[in-house]
Formats: structure tokens, C-alpha cells, sequence
């Protein structure tokens, strides 16, 4: 019973509710960016995929973002905001987590290659900037 009303209560507060959502939706920009990933290093003969990682790695995690963009405005966030506005501010924030991202990518290189483990290491390294900046600044008015 304690821990039913533990899990109850905790679940009631609205910025875990919208963390979790915003994993779910993350999940799905995962998946949308690795699908786009693995179709662009089709595209790329092998011998020439490690030159071109951080585009294909660009495009995939901004077309991930694109996708995560709409669901977070109508689920998660449920923003009534101007939407062209927060879709500017919305990839701002993708940019420059991608950048971060990226960093950390080029730092791991050594270990994880070019593939997909570092397009792994891009997105994790979003997902904690991603939310806080967007639930604070993005779609500030829905708090």
C-alpha cells in the first residue's frame, strides 16, 4: 500500500510526468535518427563514411529532432505557443545539443568509431539539454 501511494504521489507531479514523456518521445526521434542514419551510410561507400560521419550524423539526429518537435508541442508539453517560434527555438536547442553531442563524439571516436555507437553517443548526450532547455525556454508558457 506505502508503496503504491509512493509511486502514486510521485507520478502526479507534472515535470516527472513530462520527463517521461519526453523519453517516449525521445525514443521515437531515436529510432527516427538511427532509420535515417543507417539509410544515409547505405548511401556512403564504406571507405568513405568515417569522412563523412558528422553530416550523416547532422542530418539523422535533425531529422530525429524535426519528428520529436511535434510530438513533444502536442504531448508532451502541450504548448498553445506560437508555433513557428517554438519550432526556431526548438531546433536551436537540437543544434547545439547536437554540437555537444558532437564533442563528445570526436572525443570517444577512439573507442566507438564512426558508426553507431557514436550516433549513440550524439544522442545521449542531447537528451539532458534537450529537455530542461525546451521545458524552460521553448515551451516556458506551459509550465
Amino acid at each position: 500500500m506505502i508503496k503504491s501511494t509512493f509511486f502514486e504521489n510521485l507520478f502526479q507531479r507534472r515535470g516527472l510526468r513530462q520527463f517521461v514523456k519526453f523519453g517516449i518521445v525521445g525514443a521515437s526521434g531515436l529510432a527516427v535518427n538511427l532509420g535515417v542514419f543507417t539509410l544515409l551510410q547505405m548511401l556512403v561507400p564504406v571507405e568513405h563514411r568515417k569522412e563523412f560521419f558528422f553530416l550523416l550524423s547532422s542530418i539523422a539526429y535533425m531529422t530525429g529532432g524535426v519528428s520529436n518537435y511535434f510530438l513533444n508541442r502536442t504531448w508532451t508539453f502541450r504548448s498553445s505557443g506560437h508555433p513557428f517560434i517554438e519550432a526556431i527555438q526548438f531546433l536551436g536547442v537540437s543544434l547545439l545539443s547536437l554540437g555537444v553531442g558532437l564533442t563528445a563524439a570526436k572525443l570517444t571516436q577512439p573507442w566507438v568509431g564512426t558508426g553507431h555507437r557514436a550516433q549513440l553517443v550524439v544522442t545521449a548526450c542531447g537528451i539532458v539539454v534537450n529537455f530542461f532547455v525546451n521545458k524552460y525556454w521553448t515551451f516556458r508558457s506551459i509550465r
